[in-house]
């Protein structure tokens, strides 16, 4: 089975390089299709799985009892059906929409801190067989694997990493058929945007600037997940011309040597609101009157009530579907966004979206 999965990938990636060079275009660089797990592998306990900190981890049983440090692994939990065994959860869980419409439940769980102060105590008060924490929390796994907690290390801070998360968690709580589903979704989602993006020319590819949630005046280098977000849905990224991996700050020369031809805002950490700023504030700032972006009103606010999907949470195959429907609406409307949106989220999520939502 798996090496049929790789051989069909082999010639998917074969098809789509022959599409491109027929059309004369360089390729947009797209996040691989992961190679799809066995449908329903065979999961038996004990089982020794491997984190991704390169930890060996051994669970004796089937976890009954799951604490998430970490808001995208405590996300990615609900998603793969397991927010019933959930009895800790990662501070302040009040403040994201998507537990409220997902699973209320977990808002009243034991808090256990955050990553950057992790509680202890809390955590092994509430009885757990199993710990995920984010990578920051090395140390706290060690302790908590020494005293006979089987805990994971997660680091979801890029496309293949998300896909390895899922099929950690998934193997280790024996939830393996929602993964697949989940990792499945992905490939599927990704391919059609590369069908629909092959043909466009380097000039149908707009510059696209995308902000942080902090200010305007701070944007994604070309090795961050939200320029990848931008260059799959047919963009070219503003910050490409920066070096690093983390939100860089720049000046207003800057931006405005890059002259974007579109601005993206995205939510606050937590999707409840606009950042710091509002698309309306680009919009006046007569320091940007004369970018592109400002003056077409291409200045664009990501959609709050959900998850920030400009990072890689589980469902931020919307965020690249949201871009995609922004940047070429030609190509793929917000009516099709919306119902993808409402798709994604009543299948893994457990409820719907409406258009206006997703707008």
């Amino acid at each position: 089975m798996k090496r049929m999965n790789k051989l069909l990938a082999l010639l998917l990636a074969v098809t789509m390089a022959a599409s491109f060079a027929a059309c004369g275009n360089e390729p947009t660089p797209t996040p691989d299709p992961e190679p799809t797990p066995d449908p329903t592998p065979a999961i038996t306990y004990p089982l020794t799985v491997t984190d991704m900190a390169g930890r060996e981890i051994t669970l004796e049983k089937e976890p009954e009892r799951i604490v998430s440090g970490y808001y995208i692994s405590s996300s990615a939990c609900i998603a793969l059906g397991l927010s019933d065994k959930m009895v800790g959860i990662e501070d302040k869980s009040a403040k994201r929409p998507i537990y409220k419409l997902a699973a209320p439940a977990l808002i009243d769980l034991p808090n256990v801190g955050s990553a950057k102060a992790f509680d202890l105590e809390a955590c092994v008060n509430a009885n757990p067989d199993l710990v995920i924490l984010p990578m920051k929390q090395k140390d706290t796994a060690q302790t908590l694997s020494e005293m006979g907690i089987a805990t994971l290390l997660v680091l979801p801070e890029s496309h293949e990493q998300l896909m390895e998360m899922f099929t950690l968690i998934g193997t280790a709580t024996n939830s393996m058929e929602k993964a697949t589903a989940l990792i499945e979704y992905y490939n599927t989602k990704l391919t059609a945007v590369a069908e629909l993006t092959k043909d466009l020319t380097d000039e149908q590819k707009p510059v696209v600037y995308i902000g942080s949630t902090s200010d305007i005046l701070r944007t994604a280098p070309k090795e961050m997940y939200q320029a990848s977000l931008i260059t799959t849905a047919g963009g070219k990224n503003a910050g490409d011309v920066l070096e690093g991996t983390s939100w860089t700050d720049i000046d207003n020369e800057t931006f405005l040597t890059m002259n974007p031809d579109v601005i993206v805002i995205p939510t606050d950490n937590f999707a409840v609101s606009s950042p710091d700023y509002t698309a309306e504030d680009v919009l006046n700032n007569a320091t940007f009157a004369d970018v592109t972006a400002v003056k077409n009103g291409a200045v664009y606010q990501m959609p709050v009530g959900f998850e920030a999907w400009d990072s890689p949470v589980p469902s931020g195959i919307l965020g690249t579907l949201w871009m995609l429907q922004t940047l070429h609406p030609e190509l793929y409307t917000a009516e099709q966004f919306a119902a993808d949106a409402d798709e994604f989220y009543s299948t893994f999520y457990g409820f719907h979206v409406a258009l206006d939502q997703a707008a």
